[in-house]
């Protein structure tokens, strides 16, 4: 434990200069409390991983500390590593009813739901914890139940304002607690963690009423389906589908495990309101004039396996993308999806469908504050401190900007990275250390077992292939019996390469019998790495090219 009697220690594990793998810890006086516990999508050279989560090291070797873990909301940045996380701390979990819905439901899928402490609180609930106390204060985000915490501690109110937006025509009608906030900052707040995914945008982020008012154009101009893609956790969107299907005369089918899941978590607890109807199962989309019909379906971000990417595919099992159909994108690509994104509209324009997206139609607005808002929660909390998170590099020179401009000065905000100890007496703040942090990635059920060599590695293969040479050896009459075999993958082609393979064959057969007529060798493992090393040269030498080589030798 690194914490100093009588101050505060604010660690992100995850979260800041990155966008993802959400995770802060507070300390004071040997108790820990725990902010979200996300993940993070694995980038472009992590080959094989299916995602990325903290390094939670620090809270292990402190389990005994540690009071509890508070959820903001339901996106997977924010809950994802909740499984990973609990299997190392039997700790209790607050959120409000849908994100631990969709928590529960997550630990489900890992067999945890029965050794899972959760604990259900509402806007406006506040929870003790040791020496903290959180208050849950309601702010608009792209799924309902998004919560900004005030974190009181003995040395002052800590807030951390979640992912949000001042939205002023909610879909569920529940705007930001602004005067709650506003009282807040009456009160003193010390620091505050906030949100700065959108600090490169001018302006206010729009309503998600917006969206609504572009559907309903689309529902009366088009003669045949709708496809919509949408983040399975917009909740919002999939209402405003839900009601201008019952005023226009259609109905809606829901494609995707995930927004199937969702949709039904969030029926059952009151989030989601099905008018009567309007619900339509998959099977039966073929039986409707297609004028009738509405898909929400996942893929706005082109996941190769998911519903609109097999669409688009020609192989998904009931649905069929062809002329008179009309697809919606309502997303934006995050960050290195931009291709994926192209390469589904690309394919459904081929097959025939009329593709609405971004920028060409206001069919998707950002759950996250522009600079307005932005502006706007600085105004009403007026903290101390200001510690950018959710964002990059970019975003916290461009909130330097934009906080200068209303008055704060360079020695109030404080870049963080992941592991860094922000520490403060209430008066004073520094950064004062670092603890063990970083990233930890999950490749099945492997989690943590994937270190950079092995990511090299693939990269290598991916790159350049494999060559697999294969030799027998007798060593007691000092023969080679079989071989030299080689096999290769993803090195070169079969006409080209069939003359290339059988030189090497001459080359590492001739090192192996260099070798094995020396009555000293007792073991293969010198003759391996020479035959390795032949074979890596003479290939570079014929083709400039440096595959894997993996020679096995056998003795017989």
């Amino acid at each position: 434990m690194t914490n100093t009697s009588g101050k505060l220690q604010i660690i992100p594990l995850g979260g800041v200069m990155e966008i993802g793998k959400n995770m802060t810890a507070y300390v004071y006086n040997d108790q820990i409390l725990i902010v979200d516990a996300g993940l993070m999508f694995p980038e472009e050279e992590m080959l094989g991983v299916d995602i990325v989560i903290p390094d939670i090291t620090y809270l292990e070797e402190n389990a005994d500390k540690v009071l509890g873990i508070v959820l903001t909301h339901g996106h997977e940045d924010h809950i994802g590593a909740l499984p990973y996380v609990l299997r190392r701390l039997d700790v209790p979990v607050y959120g409000t009813p849908l994100t631990l819905g969709f928590v529960s439901n997550k630990l489900s899928e890992h067999h945890l739901a029965d050794v899972a402490r959760l604990n259900v609180v509402k806007s406006g609930d506040i929870v003790e914890l040791g020496d903290f106390t959180v208050e849950f204060v309601r702010v608009s985000h792209s799924i309902p139940d998004a919560s900004g915490l005030v974190i009181n501690t003995p040395v002052g109110t800590i807030v951390q304002s979640s992912d949000f937006k001042f939205d002023q025509t909610p879909i569920d009608g529940h705007l930001a607690d602004m005067s709650r906030l506003a009282k807040v900052g009456e009160e003193g707040v010390l620091a505050l963690l906030c949100d700065s995914t959108n600090v490169e945008k001018t302006g206010f982020t729009p309503s998600e009423s917006l969206v609504g008012e572009t559907f309903e154009k689309i529902f009366k101009t088009a003669s045949g389906r709708i496809i919509i893609a949408a983040f399975a956790s917009n909740i919002h969107r999939l209402q405003q589908v839900y009601n201008l299907a019952a005023k226009l005369g259609r109905r809606v089918a829901v494609v995707g495990r995930s927004m199937a899941e969702n949709s039904r978590i969030a029926e059952e607890l009151g989030y989601l309101k099905v008018p009567e109807g309007t619900r339509l199962r998959v099977e039966d989309t073929d039986s409707l004039d297609p004028s009738e019909v509405v898909i929400m379906t996942t893929g706005s971000q082109g996941e190769p396996l998911s519903a609109l990417s097999r669409m688009a595919s020609d192989e998904h099992k009931h649905i069929k993308i062809g002329e008179g159909d009309t697809v919606v994108i309502s997303a934006t690509p995050i960050p290195g999806n931009e291709d994926l994104v192209l390469r589904t509209i690309n394919q459904l324009f081929k097959r025939g469908a009329d593709v609405v997206y971004e920028p060409f139609a206001h069919v998707h607005v950002s759950g996250h504050g522009n600079q307005e808002d932005i502006r706007l929660m600085l105004n009403l909390l007026k903290p101390k401190f200001v510690i950018p998170v959710h964002g990059e590099q970019r975003h916290f020179a461009k909130f330097i900007e934009v906080a200068d401009g209303i008055g704060y000065s360079h020695e109030r905000l404080f870049k963080l990275y992941p592991g860094d100890v922000f520490q403060t007496d209430g008066e004073t703040a520094e950064i004062s250390g670092k603890v063990e942090s970083g990233s930890v990635m999950v490749d099945g059920l492997g989690v943590g077992d994937v270190e950079d060599v092995v990511l090299r590695d693939r990269q290598h293969l991916a790159q350049d292939g494999v060559v697999i040479v294969v030799v027998g050896v007798d060593l007691s009459d000092r023969e080679v019996v079989t071989g030299p075999d080689i096999f290769s993958r993803g090195f070169v082609g079969e006409e080209y390469g069939e003359e290339i393979i059988e030189e090497a064959r001459d080359v590492v057969l001739a090192k192996v019998e260099e070798f094995i007529s020396d009555d000293s060798l007792e073991a293969l493992d010198d003759v391996k790495a020479a035959c390795r090393k032949v074979l890596a040269k003479f290939i570079y030498d014929r083709t400039h090219r440096r595959p894997v080589i993996v020679p096995i030798l056998m003795e017989v």
